[in-house]
């Protein structure tokens, strides 16, 4: 979302072209595109392989290049470590002050945890929250959705394409069109998803009421993420049925 908000108020657009650093392998166990340092890509391109397939990778090239876009516009300190990628993380940790996200904390553009101090963390509530802010836009909505999608990228002139596929098992099914897997060691095996269906419409006398009808369910510390995510998708949905019955109440208590 920092890198899609920056296209959108910074007049950037996601077909700039980013270079692969060497940085962006630093802790990384999986390269399932066969990445390699100083490759050129589209944010376009690093954006379907980071929010489509969990690219590491990618989503590290993208803290790198928009924290080197957002460096020029707030310079840094002579002799500073902090890095453009630490200047993207900051406006992570940004982002998640402004939506209420109380008991987050971002160290990295990917969430790997192994060796990293202070170690990140979050609550599912504060990952709906992010979700809901995330679903609301609509190239993010299009992102998530792509069960697959072919990326290129340069190599010292070749062009060279990659079908990336949709890590979230259950996207298609049951009106799910969204959002992402995630999983450390730590951290187990995670799933985000939202689920759609069509508005329900009320007629009471001369009125008539929309009410769309969205569900999001996060699913962190799994064994077995996919059936319990289908199972709890399910389970809200009959939860929404009977506080629709019920007409509707709101318990303020109880609002994200």
């Amino acid at each position: 979302m920092v890198v899609l908000d920056w296209a959108e108020h910074k007049s950037g657009n996601v077909s700039q072209v980013a270079t692969i650093p060497r940085e962006a392998f630093v802790g990384i166990t999986e390269n399932h595109i066969g990445f390699q340092p100083g490759d050129r890509i589209e944010l376009r391109d690093l954006l379907y392989a980071a929010l489509v397939q969990s690219d590491n990778i990618a989503a590290y090239t993208l803290a790198h290049y928009v924290g080197s876009q957002l460096q020029s516009s707030v310079p840094v300190p002579a002799g500073s470590k902090f890095t453009s990628a630490d200047t993207f993380v900051s406006q992570m940790n940004a982002l998640a002050k402004q939506l209420k996200m109380e008991r987050t904390r971002f160290v990295n553009p990917h969430g790997i945890d192994d060796k990293v101090r202070p170690m990140p963390f979050s609550t599912a509530e504060d990952m709906a929250r992010l979700t809901r802010y995330a679903m609301n836009k609509a190239g993010f909505r299009f992102y998530v959705s792509q069960k697959e999608r072919q990326i290129s990228f340069d190599r010292g002139g070749h062009k060279l394409a990659y079908l990336v596929r949709n890590t979230n098992e259950l996207l298609g099914r049951d009106g799910i069109d969204g959002v992402k897997t995630g999983q450390t060691a730590r951290a187990g095996e995670c799933l985000i998803l939202s689920a759609n269906r069509e508005s329900e419409i009320v007629k009471e006398g001369q009125m008539t009421s929309v009410f769309p009808r969205h569900l999001i369910v996060v699913l962190l510390g799994s064994t077995n993420r996919f059936p319990e995510g289908n199972q709890l998708v399910r389970v809200g949905w009959q939860l929404y049925d009977q506080w629709a019955a019920a007409g509707r109440q709101v318990d303020p208590q109880k609002v994200l």
